[in-house]
């Protein structure tokens, strides 16, 4: 390597050192690049990652996806041109292990499988999931057929929730919701309501598990402390679909503290 000085001044020498050597590492997904479809308005999906994946060697890399701040079903439809440009946007030319979808009403509105065709539409091949596949996948481990569900969704959206789980041979035994139809406020329902709610449902008839829809609400942080005090175990949009991208990613790490979940393999 050749040195050269260049004169910047009579008393401080500008010192160009040409080019370096340098090594090429795996990067920080060395062991798993997860790709997450997050929703504009979402302000809770990344943070809730955040705390359950933070394995050495795990990244996430996200997009966002447009959407209307009040959740209907003509709202939730109007997502399903978006996702293809969307799965796009996430590192064009790399490769992915896994991508996510991050809305479970419109995970439930249009299908998996319709969402899935999309995401294959630019990433052929990649495992895919949603949070409601998250979350059935989760009610296996579990062996959980009679679930609660608490949502913060208004009429049309939990006809649309109940409808879609039972036709999925699970039998929703307790239902309840906050009755909101603005993504906004679901990212503000504070943790202590989100665990009254699921206390209401464990009380309300015998249940095998709990499951949180909505991944703007904020289950992950509390989890534990749920499942505790309810004897359920226990699972949320995020928290299911952060357990399921490292799981389809071959990461069978257990994480401490973030409940019952994340010490189960697929079954």
């Amino acid at each position: 390597m050749d040195t050269m000085i260049v004169e910047t001044g009579a008393d401080r020498p500008f010192i160009d050192l040409g080019v370096l050597p340098c090594r090429l590492d795996e990067g920080v997904a060395y062991r798993a690049a997860i790709g997450l479809l997050v929703l504009a308005s979402d302000q809770t999906m990344e943070h809730e990652f955040r705390q359950v994946i933070r394995q050495p060697g795990v990244a996430l890399f996200a997009a966002r996806l447009f959407n209307d701040n009040e959740i209907n079903s003509a709202t939730l439809r109007a997502m399903h041109g978006r996702i293809a440009p969307c799965a796009d946007l996430i590192l064009p030319g790399v490769d992915l292990d896994v991508v996510a979808f991050g809305c479970t009403s419109a995970s439930m509105e249009l299908g998996e499988e319709a969402i899935f065709e999309e995401i294959h539409k630019v990433r052929p091949g990649v495992a895919c999931t949603t949070p409601v596949t998250a979350a059935l996948a989760a009610f296996r481990a579990f062996g959980a057929r009679r679930i609660g569900v608490l949502t913060p969704y208004p009429d049309e959206v939990n006809r649309t929730v109940r409808s879609y789980l039972t036709g999925r041979g699970l039998d929703v035994g307790a239902f309840g919701t906050f009755g909101k139809n603005d993504d906004r406020e679901y990212a503000r329902v504070a943790p202590d309501s989100i665990a009254a709610g699921i206390a209401a449902l464990a009380q309300a008839t015998k249940l095998d598990a709990v499951f949180v829809s909505c991944t703007s609400l904020r289950l992950t942080e509390i989890v534990e402390q749920v499942e505790a005090q309810t004897g359920l175990p226990v699972t949320s949009s995020d928290h299911a679909l952060a357990w399921h991208c490292l799981r389809l990613a071959g990461v069978q790490d257990e994480v401490p503290g973030a409940g019952k979940l994340f010490r189960l393999p697929l079954a």
